[in-house]
């Protein structure tokens, strides 16, 4: 496996941590903004948010990544997940929560952009 590939794993391992990390921590967030009786509304409209931006603009993202170049890609991604996790530290109000999980959703490629990453260093008479 080529150096690329190992540094898309290692930045999809990473990425996954750190969506694993998110939610323990969202419903301290929530609860600086909103009462404790909307508090599961709002952490379960944060999750699915960042789902739903995925089936929409992961296909978007993957023939990009074909048109344009695997690293381009993965750097949006990477770049999103910062802009994210900022958002979420750095938020004072309850619409940088949601903007932060919208723009993480929206290019949170690293997962397709990885497989796609591996595929292209598999010989071919491994992949069927």
């Amino acid at each position: 496996m080529n150096k690329f590939a190992i540094t898309a794993l290692t930045i999809t391992a990473l990425d996954a941590m750190g969506i694993g990390l998110i939610m323990p921590v969202l419903p301290a967030l929530l609860r600086e903004y909103v009462t404790l009786e909307n508090l599961a509304n709002h952490y379960g409209i944060l999750l699915a948010l960042y789902s739903i931006m995925q089936v929409f603009f992961a296909p978007i993202l993957g023939r990009w990544s074909d048109k344009f170049g695997r690293k381009p890609i993965l750097l949006i991604s990477l770049a999103g997940a910062v802009l994210d996790y900022s958002l979420l530290t750095l938020s004072s109000s309850l619409w940088m929560l949601y903007l932060g999980r919208l723009i993480s959703g929206i290019t949170g490629a690293t997962g397709a952009v990885a497989a796609s990453v591996i595929a292209d260093n598999t010989a071919p008479t491994r992949t069927h």
